[in-house]
């Protein structure tokens, strides 16, 4: 499929800066929804929690997977939802396990590649609705392309198409990328937020895990190779993060997919670029706008462009409508 090479998003000179345009639309105020919770009980005894934005009589349905510790009710999730709304689709704010504000049954929790639980909730979705769309926003992305490459033709019929945003496809070369200087603030928010999920499992799990080592960890390397790999099964953090990127399924994913990755994202290392994929398999779209940070997409407008195009996505024909292909 031919490469968007001239995306729609035009840039305000202050979303020109990464950072900016990393960190300011995460202090955007939730869009105002009246969600409703299900609590899904999965096969191995525990639970996640699906917060629902339901119309009268929809039979349409997007599945939203949120980034690295976020929730339905992270600023980008809540305005996913609403413009979903405004164009006749129901919304599943789908909150990871131990991300929806209380701790899950199991000592382990999630990880950037746990990709069953989206499978099992789209098992139960499919009962109630005819189309569905999977949107993913950062891990979420790299979650959602997992679980559509690693069921080659076992997808079911009603999923119908996937937007995913800001996709770490390659978790090693994104775990050093956050090794550098440039994005020491990040990593320390994430290490803090980490923490008190650690902390939170020693209260329930007294005396299987422990932070003694925390204050010694300084990135994921570190704690990849303390926390979830040996808590998922894993060997090391290498095998964790072969294992769990979305890089290695790309060939194999049979539903429209169009992947917005923007070129100055700051958590990206040049793997998370997949052009040969793109390229070589015609399910695939790959947009990278020239500005954009990581998960941004902003400007000076109560709807922002990532909002605008996703509507663009799932209603048009053209998944590369409003964008010039590559010859």
């Amino acid at each position: 499929m031919p490469i968007i090479e001239q995306s729609s998003y035009k840039a305000n000179w202050i979303y020109r800066d990464p950072h900016l345009s990393t960190i300011l639309p995460a202090f955007r105020k939730e869009a105002k929804l009246q969600y409703q919770r299900h609590r899904f009980q999965t096969p191995d005894d525990d639970f996640f929690d699906v917060d629902f934005s339901k119309l009268s009589g929809s039979r349409s349905l997007g599945i939203l997977c949120h980034g690295l510790e976020g929730s339905s009710h992270s600023p980008y999730m809540t305005h996913a939802a609403k413009t979903l709304n405004d164009i006749g689709i129901d919304a599943a704010g789908f909150n990871y396990r131990s991300c929806s504000g209380e701790p899950n049954n199991l000592i382990r929790s999630y990880h950037s590649g746990k990709s069953d639980d989206l499978a099992f909730l789209i098992s139960h979705m499919i009962k109630e609705y005819e189309s569905i769309y999977l949107i993913g926003f950062s891990i979420g992305g790299n979650i959602t392309l997992k679980y559509l490459g690693e069921n080659l033709g076992k997808v079911p019929e009603q999923v119908k198409r996937a937007i995913v945003y800001a996709v770490p496809f390659c978790l090693e070369a994104c775990a050093y990328e956050l090794t550098k200087p440039h994005n020491s603030l990040y990593m320390k928010v994430f290490l803090w937020q980490l923490h008190d999920k650690v902390k939170a499992k020693m209260k329930k799990f007294p005396g299987q895990i422990d932070d003694e080592h925390f204050h010694k960890i300084k990135t994921f390397y570190d704690y990849d190779r303390l926390y979830t790999a040996p808590l998922n099964g894993f060997k090391d953090e290498y095998d964790y993060w072969n294992q769990a990127s979305s890089k290695r399924f790309l060939t194999e994913i049979d539903k429209p997919t169009v992947i917005i990755n923007a070129q100055d994202d700051p958590f990206l290392a040049g793997e998370c670029y997949p052009l040969e994929a793109a390229k070589t398999n015609p399910n695939l779209f790959l947009e990278m706008p020239k500005y954009g940070g990581h998960m941004g997409f902003a400007r000076f407008a109560a709807v922002h462009w990532w909002q605008e195009r996703m509507m663009e996505i799932i209603t048009s024909d053209q998944l590369a409508v409003g964008s010039a292909p590559a010859a």
